[in-house]
């Protein structure tokens, strides 16, 4: 039986995920105070509510109600529950953006400023982000990119209980928020100033040979995947089934997307389940 607790930052796209979530067929109660996620589970379990898996959404809509989230949480864990929780985020660039689309007002914006509410949201929403066991930025994904992101980490946590998303990136576009470890590879020569190189991307096999070529990315290819692969073990023991991994480069069209790549292949290679996520192409 499987419950996810969808939360996170307002305007990040929770309404979409539980759209997305109802059509995978998870039974969704939105806006459900934290301190009935457990009564409703019991009922659940009793088998006096006929739900294969359900998804509850909590955020910060529901006032004082949310200050209960962490010990909802806690309550579930000391049941024996098991869950998940979901975390959305963007950047306050776009939440601002998102929220003046709308015009709708912030829940905690104080005098209609929609700036000061989202910086609130996020330093209250610190602890929850932490405990999560996904955290998806959603400021560059549009909708149907959203729902293709949430049908394959659950589908792969059904496979595997352990899932790695790869992603490439460039820095001139900013760091995702949602990475866990992030690897810059700068360092390797930049096909760009290669007018032969420079309109083809990380996914050319030209690119990817001159990339791949140097002895320093052939030596961090091989250091990095034993460290991962070293580290791993200690984040399930730890409770993490979701690693994100993030390869920036200057425009995250080349390098980050060559070696994304590698990685991919390497950890498929070895049984794992991985997404690959090419941000800025």
């Amino acid at each position: 039986m499987d419950f996810i607790i969808v939360t996170g930052l307002s305007g990040s796209g929770k309404t979409q995920a539980m759209n997305c979530l109802e059509d995978l067929g998870y039974y969704c109660i939105d806006n459900l105070p934290p301190a009935l996620m457990k009564n409703f589970i019991e009922l659940v379990v009793q088998g006096k509510v006929k739900v294969r898996k359900g998804a509850f959404g909590i955020d910060i809509r529901g006032g004082e109600f949310f200050d209960d989230l962490r010990n909802g949480l806690e309550d579930l864990k000391r049941a024996g529950i098991r869950f998940k929780v979901l975390f959305l985020e963007a950047s306050d660039e776009v939440l601002i953006r998102r929220y003046k689309e709308t015009r709708r007002i912030h829940p905690l914006a104080q005098n209609g400023c929609i700036t000061d509410g989202v910086l609130r949201e996020r330093e209250k929403l610190i602890d929850i982000r932490m405990a999560a066991d996904y955290i998806l930025d959603t400021s560059s994904m549009k909708v149907a990119q959203l729902h293709e992101e949430l049908r394959n980490l659950l589908s792969s946590e059904e496979a595997t209980g352990f899932t790695i998303t790869i992603q490439s990136f460039g820095y001139k576009n900013g760091i995702p928020l949602d990475a866990d470890i992030v690897f810059d590879l700068r360092f390797i020569p930049n096909p760009y100033y290669l007018s032969s190189l420079r309109k083809l991307t990380g996914n050319s096999r030209k690119v990817r040979e001159y990339v791949l070529r140097t002895p320093q990315s052939k030596s961090f290819a091989d250091n990095a995947y034993t460290l991962i692969e070293e580290l791993i073990p200690f984040y399930i023991k730890e409770g993490k089934s979701h690693l994100v991994l993030a390869f920036g480069c200057t425009g995250g069209q080349h390098r980050s997307v060559a070696m994304a790549n590698l990685f991919t292949e390497m950890f498929r290679k070895a049984g794992r389940r991985v997404l690959t996520i090419h941000r800025d192409l």
